[in-house]
């Protein structure tokens, strides 16, 4: 069984109104000093096999195809 981290942000440049309303709210719980928040999503993913190069291929391909949006986001593949 391989174990992996896949990790979904948006790319530079593209409108983070979560991550806007992140920020705002820390400055409220008064964390002075804080900027530029982004905010993005993780996935913990276990596959079947040992073939690392194979499981990491699927790992991206699941990215290409449903875990993000590649025209706003970018993704990491870590395996374990």
């Amino acid at each position: 069984m391989i174990k992996a981290r896949i990790v979904v942000t948006l790319k530079n440049g593209v409108l983070d109104p979560q991550g806007k309303a992140i920020e705002g709210a820390l400055g409220t719980l008064g964390f002075s000093g804080v900027g530029g928040v982004r905010q993005g999503k993780v996935f913990d993913v276990e596959v079947e096999g040992s073939d690392r190069a194979k499981a990491e291929a699927d790992l991206k391909a699941m990215c290409e195809k449903l875990l993000a949006n590649t025209v706003i986001e970018n993704y990491a593949v870590e395996l374990a």
